[in-house]
């Protein structure tokens, strides 16, 4: 297949980028680099440096014959759609809206949607929460999020452009950028190789569904193979509050590292864990790497990049 890879120099979207080239797919990545970075680039992709809101964007896909767009370029730091809505609705939805309209124009068939089942569900009615769990997002990342979603669903039933959306919960590993919430584990572990301290906000039994990068690749090679259009959770269907999460990392780090709680933050979600049963029955898809093997694994990476 031809596929374009949007973030495909960042975090998760360079794991999604190398592992379809393993598969023997040809893929292009279009990446702005304000996150991302040229050194997760894999050397077999072609490399378009580009903001995904740009009227260019329509010139990659008319040099290119696009089988699948995975769209993963977004504004990720749930804080910053705080402090700045109107830039986080710029690109999440503006731009994924230039990305769509340029996959409809070329005759693209397959969309893959990378959105978040950490943010959509809002404070959740039961646990974990499953596809149809009433979605009420507490920031405006998680409404962005929403709202392409149900762009996607006009496009389906307008234009009929397949989409696959996988909800992700709170994705940690190699690679990963000390940007908002979501990236705690690198900002702790990049704390605490540099001798600094991390501070856990308020009690930090808030809790999370902590799910290793390497299994969200497996959903999106699974969804290429998706025959129609669907809302699949990825994440592990367990709860880590905040405090286990520093206290393992402590261990493989830093075991010194004093452990120093701050302030509550206003408006922080208290619980987040999802289900993935669904994408598990449909796909065969499910978690493989435990939180203690995955935060090995990532205490490797940043001991390299960081000590």
């Amino acid at each position: 297949m031809n596929i374009l890879v949007t973030g495909g120099a960042g975090f998760i979207g360079s794991h999604v980028v190398d592992a379809y080239i393993a598969e023997g797919h040809n893929v292009v990545v279009v990446d702005d680099l304000s996150s991302g970075v040229k050194e997760n680039l894999n050397p077999k992709a072609e490399f378009v440096q580009l903001d995904i809101r740009r009227p260019e964007i329509q010139q990659v896909f008319q040099r290119h014959s696009f089988d699948v767009v995975n769209h993963h370029a977004a504004q990720m730091d749930v804080r910053r759609s705080v402090a700045d809505p109107k830039f986080d609705a710029d690109v999440n939805v503006i731009g994924g809206l230039n990305i769509f309209e340029s996959a409809r124009q070329s005759g693209v068939k397959k969309i893959i949607f990378s959105s978040t089942g950490g943010a959509i569900y809002g404070e959740q009615d039961y646990f974990p929460a499953d596809e149809d769990h009433p979605v009420r997002p507490l920031s405006p990342y998680g409404i962005a999020k929403l709202v392409t979603e149900k762009y996607l669903f006009y496009y389906r039933a307008v234009h009929r452009i397949e989409h696959v959306i996988l909800r992700y919960a709170n994705i940690y590993g190699p690679r990963q950028n000390p940007h908002g919430e979501a990236g705690v584990v690198a900002v702790f572990a990049k704390k605490m190789l540099r001798g600094e301290k991390p501070i856990i906000n308020g009690d930090g039994k808030q809790t999370r569904d902590y799910t290793y990068v390497g299994d969200v690749v497996k959903g999106n090679l699974l969804a290429l193979k998706y025959p129609g259009s669907n809302v699949f959770n990825i994440g592990t269907g367990i709860e880590t509050d905040v405090t286990q999460l520093f206290r393992i990392l402590r261990g493989l780090l830093n075991p010194a590292c004093p452990e120093e709680h701050g302030p509550a933050m206003i408006g922080e979600q208290l619980r987040s864990v999802i289900t993935s049963a669904k994408i598990q029955r449909e796909l065969g898809w499910s978690p493989n790497i435990g939180l203690s093997e995955g935060l090995k694994m990532t205490a490797e990476y940043f001991k390299g990049r960081f000590a």
